[in-house]
């Protein structure tokens, strides 16, 4: 085999893990194989007579690529969607593919757009693929102190991402439970989920309905008045996120005729809005889940 061609292998060899950092750093598939691509052509010109550890200096390659690139998109002012995950080969770690499993969601990569670019390949580098601090230091043009510090302003701000999706999981939770006990008229399981004082309040649109729920009242407190208003209703209701909350609406058509607003605190529901006015919906994010 020619030198030409080891090196060939050893790249294809090291692509998958090569192409999980671009796309960790970079949140952008295209974007991911161009820094790749860039990687073995900077390979194909090297002298890597000297290189002891290529798989090392492929990686410290394609981070500052993707610094760059980074550093660019920050320039002009633009940043892309992140794609949807990446399907990782096996050629990744093994024993980091746990933590990089759980860390390709989108809800990770827009917490990542967030971040500085220095702090973006510090934290991905040291956190996701466990590259030591004093090779990340020079990458990112610091001293390795500085580095930990880059990673560490990053991991805070991506835990604390991870404590709101924590929460918005908990609140999508009970909601759900809430329109199944709904749907099967349990009124314990209902009364369980409702806060003691929680309030009901509808707007004019929805008092104004026919068979409206709220008996042409606008506003219903007390868990028992609320859970006997709900038992057995909500049938065609579906869940559905409300300007990126958990909610439920009610669609004809296509279109939405009633949204379900909840406010939840620890567990519980203390507040629901009901919302039928047709500008109000118009204005409101909607994604039926």
């Amino acid at each position: 085999m020619s030198d030409g061609e080891w090196l060939a292998h050893q790249f294809e060899e090291s692509r998958g893990r090569l192409r999980a950092v671009a796309y960790r750093m970079l949140g952008s598939h295209s974007e991911a194989d161009d820094a790749v691509q860039e990687a073995w052509l900077r390979l194909s010109r090297a002298d890597t007579s000297g290189v002891e550890n290529l798989n090392g200096w492929l990686t410290t390659v394609v981070a500052r690529v993707c610094l760059d690139m980074l550093r660019t998109r920050k320039s002009r002012r633009e940043e892309p969607l992140p794609d949807a995950p990446l399907a990782l080969g096996d050629r990744i770690d093994p024993e980091h593919e746990a933590l990089l499993g759980e860390s390709v969601g989108l809800a990770m990569l827009v917490v990542l757009e967030m971040l500085a670019p220095a702090e973006r390949v510090a934290f991905v580098l040291h956190d996701m693929f466990a590259v030591p601090f004093e090779d990340i230091a020079p990458i990112v043009g610091r001293t390795p102190a500085a580095a930990r510090q880059l990673a560490s302003r990053a991991r805070r701000r991506v835990q604390g991402a991870a404590d709101e999706e924590a929460d918005l999981s908990q609140q999508r939770h009970v909601v759900d439970a809430f329109l199944a006990a709904s749907r099967g008229g349990d009124f314990g399981a209902l009364l369980a989920l409702l806060d003691p004082d929680v309030v009901l309040r509808a707007d004019a649109a929805v008092v104004a309905r026919p068979r409206s729920p709220m008996g042409g009242r606008a506003e219903v407190r007390g868990a028992r008045k609320i859970a006997q208003t709900f038992a057995g209703g909500a049938a065609a209701a579906e869940p559905a996120l409300l300007d990126g909350a958990p909610g439920l609406v009610w669609a004809q058509g296509g279109q939405p005729r009633v949204a379900f607003n909840f406010t939840i605190r620890a567990g519980k529901i203390t507040a629901i809005a009901i919302i039928g006015d047709r500008d109000r919906l118009a204005g409101m994010a909607i994604m039926v889940a």
